[in-house]
């Protein structure tokens, strides 16, 4: 099945798979670009869609990954908190260089850079949560504790 994925898919998964990690990866006929196209083409409700937002410092430009549940809308001022400096979003071009992947698919694991993430401590709520997995179209279901593990992040309240 891994050669039936695409190459930006099939990089995230042997990323996954060296770690010791096993997860299923789907590719979607329909776009998961946002957290509602993604509940949708899945079928599961938008809570449980991880949002993979990429903010930086504004004085050193330095990338924040935000691993949110999709229901939420991440308080940036809280993450300027969390960093001690203030944050702004992140362009298309940051996101493609620092993560290696475009808007709407990047997973939460296998850039090129270490990026400090910030996990949503809601989706530890939650049993299954699925995300990118490398392309807008592609998805891979995991739970919060995998999440955790693979990712190495900080589990806060962003909302």
């Amino acid at each position: 099945m891994v050669d039936e994925l695409s190459r930006s898919t099939r990089r995230f998964l042997e990323i996954v798979n060296g770690m010791g990690i096993d997860l299923e990866v789907v590719e979607l006929p329909a776009s998961t670009r946002t957290a509602v196209d993604a509940a949708s083409a899945i079928g599961c409700s938008v809570a449980h869609i991880v949002k993979s937002l990429l903010f930086r410092t504004v004085a050193g430009k330095e990338p924040l990954m935000v691993l949110a549940s999709g229901v939420n809308r991440v308080n940036e001022s809280r993450i300027a908190e969390l960093v001690g400096e203030p944050i702004e979003k992140a362009d298309a071009a940051y996101v493609r260089e620092k993560t290696g992947f475009v808007i709407g698919g990047v997973p939460p694991v296998g850039h090129p850079v270490t990026i400090r993430t910030f996990i949503d401590e809601d989706l530890l709520k939650l049993d299954e949560i699925w995300a990118a997995a490398g392309t807008p179209n592609s998805v891979c279901k995991l739970s919060a504790d995998v999440l955790v593990k693979i990712t190495n992040g900080e589990v806060k309240a962003i909302k």
